[in-house]
Parts: structure tokens; sequence; C-alpha cells
């Protein structure tokens, strides 16, 4: 691969191992060069995750990259995460080309065939570049997986297509963080290593001096300079990416607690995003079950669930088995038959119809299967080849039974799967009966309107006053630039930017 220049100063993001913290870091740099001036996008050329969303001109790219986007006040574009990878089973995935579909292949097909998308890759980034100051490039999983290095198109690959500088990031929560930096820096080939212009160390819960003796013999092993030590940050209410995720972990209200949650952790769970609106308040308790025996202990330990909510799946077949094998299907229904409202989106209100037809194997992989629902909508939903992608916008029509107080509340949101769903009432991409209620549309609790709708509607019910609680979509706004802020004070962003080849802050070379 020939080295490409581009108008755009580089810099790659690269991790000794996932969930280093290789998304955030993207994130703050990239809200940093916006607050010093510059034009910055971030890029991803390969990312393997759950989570997804849709873009303005309605593609699908990884949710992290919009993220990233807002971070640095941008739309997001398919440009920003050229391929993205949406496990279906244990060794497949749904490969996605710019923004749409292009196979479902497994991890021995993909590795062979993935040689053949670095044009695309190459093309978009110079594109992206040609209209920027700098790109932060994001890296995935470690450069040190020698034995996925050839055709490699996520990490040194793409350094050496963009011929960017790199950053090694490595978490220290995990511990044995000065191996996995040696290792990793030692794994890399002569080339590779001069590319690696400083090392970061993520999640330090003590005292930096306490780690001194420690960075600056690695330095001295590895030649690098270490650029910074991040603390580990509490509560950060920004979208993460993959399975990993500490938000799919119980989060307890503790004393403060007046709502209980009960999150279905589906297999596949995909799309986990939906739940930060309810994670980030502190007067409920959001809890995850995945067998009858978790739901219980959960109810023991935190009370009676006010709301079941089932979420979005990768696999809604292979969902909708376990859920008939792990006799959840009956606890959910029983939940429901005692008027416990229940929520599904995506996937999950999918789960919630009469039956799930996969005649020709396009979902679960094997034609002819026919699954039964949930039964607690009057829904059918059907797979095939075709995927909807597309952004709402809109007002909920008139509701009846105990969601009736939805009626008339703005929704904004996207749809993003396979799957056509009969039985709907109107062309709101929904339906509800009595006390249960499936959307298609992500991001519905993002509106505060909603969510205090829903939650107002519980407390009355329990006799309690709703205390008042921020504006997601305002939070978020708050937490990009508290991150940046505790990046840009942990950070050498001085030697950053001389790294990158960009005079200080709000100066332009």
């Amino acid at each position: 691969m020939k080295t490409e220049k581009t108008a755009a100063h580089p810099l790659m993001i690269q991790g000794t191992c996932s969930s280093a913290g290789k998304s955030l870091i993207t994130a703050a740099l990239c809200r940093i060069l916006t607050q010093d001036g510059y034009s910055v996008a971030p890029f991803k050329s390969q990312n393997m995750a759950l989570n997804s969303g849709v873009t303005p001109d309605g593609f699908e790219i990884g949710r992290a990259q919009i993220m990233q986007a807002e971070c640095a006040k941008k739309e997001a574009d398919t440009r920003m995460n050229p391929v993205l990878l949406k496990p279906t089973s244990q060794s497949g995935s749904q490969v996605i080309v710019n923004g749409e579909i292009l196979a479902q292949m497994d991890a021995s097909e993909y590795f062979s065939f993935r040689k053949k998308l670095i044009p695309v890759i190459k093309k978009n980034y110079k594109s992206l570049a040609a209209e920027n100051d700098a790109v932060i490039i994001e890296g995935a999983g470690s450069p040190a997986e020698i034995n996925l290095k050839k055709n490699d198109i996520a990490n040194m690959g793409m350094a050496k297509i963009a011929d960017s500088p790199v950053l090694l990031v490595a978490d220290i929560d995990r511990g044995g963080v000065f191996a996995s930096l040696y290792g990793t820096v030692k794994l890399l080939t002569r080339s590779e290593r001069a590319r690696v212009k400083g090392l970061v160390i993520n999640k330090f819960r003590g005292k930096r001096e306490l780690l001194e003796p420690g960075l600056r013999e690695i330095e001295r092993l590895t030649k690098i300079p270490v650029l910074g030590v991040l603390p580990f940050i509490q509560d950060l209410a920004v979208d993460e990416e993959d399975s990993l995720s500490s938000r799919l972990e119980t989060k307890s209200a503790g004393k403060n607690q007046l709502f209980h949650v009960a999150v279905c952790r589906l297999p596949y769970i995909a799309n986990f995003t939906d739940l930060a609106p309810l994670q980030n308040l502190d007067f409920a308790t959001i809890s995850f079950f995945d067998s009858c025996e978790t739901f219980a202990q959960n109810e023991a330990i935190f009370g009676a669930a006010d709301l079941i909510i089932i979420p979005g799946t990768k696999n809604t077949i292979a969902s909708a088995q376990y859920l008939r094998k792990s006799g959840l299907s009956k606890l959910i229904q029983n939940e429901a038959s005692c008027g416990t409202l229940v929520i599904g989106i995506c996937g999950g209100y999918q789960l919630l119809g009469q039956k799930l037809s996969d005649l020709e194997g396009f979902e679960g992989g094997k034609q002819g299967i026919v699954e039964t629902g949930l039964a607690l909508l009057p829904t059918q939903t059907s797979f095939g080849k075709n995927k909807i992608r597309r952004r709402f916008s809109g007002r909920i029509p008139e509701i009846s039974g105990d969601f009736s107080f939805l009626s008339g509340l703005s929704a904004d949101g996207y749809e993003i799967h396979s799957g056509l769903t009969s039985g709907s009432i109107t062309d709101f991409p929904a339906a509800w009966n009595k006390n249960v209620f499936g959307t298609y549309l992500h991001g519905f609790f993002d509106s505060k309107e909603i969510l205090h709708s829903i939650l107002n509607h519980i407390a009355e019910k329990k006799g309690i006053d709703l205390p008042d609680f921020e504006d997601f979509r305002s939070r978020k706004e708050k937490e990009y630039e508290r991150l940046a802020a505790i990046v840009r004070s942990s950070l050498d962003m001085e030697k950053i930017y001389g790294i990158m080849g960009l005079s200080g802050r709000g100066n332009k070379i």
C-alpha cells in the first residue's frame, strides 16, 4: 500500500486491548481541536460494534463515530466509518460497507476478503481528510494481534494509509499496564514502532506520583515518551460501542431509588445506548436480567420492577429461542398480565409480537424458521434481505390503554432494522396493547418529554412525586465538554499538537 498525502493532519489512537479508551480519547481530541479553532473529523476504518446509528442521508455507521462527530460539531457521515461489522453469531457478522449491507460472512471468510476493502477505505479517508484540518483516527482492538496483521486495515495498516503518527493507550484498571505497553510495542515491526510517538495510560484511580517510577522505566524500555495519565472518569454520559461496556451492568440508585427498571439482556444485545437516558437518572435503579433467577434476585434486592424494557438485538430469532428455552417468555408474559409496563425497542418490539418468520434464512441463518414471539402485541415480523434505515421526527398518534399519556408527544430518532412488521396501528413505527408498547424508534427515551411522561405515570401509580431531571441531550453536550477538559488537563497537548504538525490553541499553521 502506498502512502497517500492529504490536506489534513492525522493522529491515530490505538490501544493495547479492546475497551482501553480509544473511542473516548478520540472523541475528546475531536472536541479539543474544535474548541481550538480547527475543523476536525473522526475516522474509524473498520468498526465491530452492536451499537449503530443512521446518518442524515439514511446510511448506517457505528454509534461511537456518531458520538465523535457530535464532539467535532459535525454531521455524521459514512466516510467516518466505511466498514462496520455487526456480530450475528459466535463467528459471523453482517458486513456493512459505505453504510449499506454488503454480505453476511464468518470470521475466516472476512479475514480473506478484507484486503478488497482497502481501496474503499483509502477513498473515504482521502475525501474526509481533504475537507478538514485534522482527522483523529481510532484503531480497533490491538495492533499487536499478530495472527490478524496480514492485510490489516484497522490499526497499523490504516496508520500507513494515512501516514499518521500513533498514540498507544493502555487501561491500567485491568492491571498489567506496563507489560501490555511493553509487549505491544515489542510485537510491532521497526517501521510500526517508529509511528508510535507517545504512550497514554488510561483509567488511573490513584496519585500520579505513585506511577512515576514506572512511567520513567517504560519510557526507557520503549524509547517512547508517556504523554499523559488519564483518571478513571465516573458516570460519563457518553455513548459507548461494545459489549464490554459498563452500561450493561446493573446500576443501583441506593437509598435514592424511586423506580426499578428491569432490562432483559438478550443475546447479541444491540443499540443499548437507548438505555443511557434512564441510566443517568440518579433516582432509578437499572437492573439487567438474563434468566428467571437473576430477575428474581434483582427484585429481591431492588423491589418489584416498575418497568421492563426489552432492547434491540442483532439476532431476533436467536433471542426468541433464548427467551423460550430460558423460561423468560413466560416470566415477561406473567409480569405483563400483572400490569407491569413493558416497552420493546427495535428487536425487542419484534419479540413482543405474535410470530417471527425467517423463511429465507436472512436472520437466523437457516431457511424456514418460524418462531413464536411473546404474543403481547398484535404484530408479526417477516425477515428478508432488505434493511430499513431512516430518521423519524413527528408526533405520536392517539394511543389507547396504559400508554395513552404518550398521545400527541413529539418523538424523533431513527429506525435501523431488518424485518417488516405487520399489525402496526399507524404509520408511526410502533404498536401497543394495554400496558405493552413497542417501537422501532431508537433514541425514544432521549426526549425528556417522553421519559418524563413514562416516569410520571409510574410515579402517580406509586403515589410519589417525580423529581425534576436534566434533559439528556443537554447533559450529553455538557459531558463532551467535561471529557475534553479532563483529557486536555491530563495529556501534554502541546506535544500532541507538535506530533500532528499543528500549532497550539486556536492558531492554525
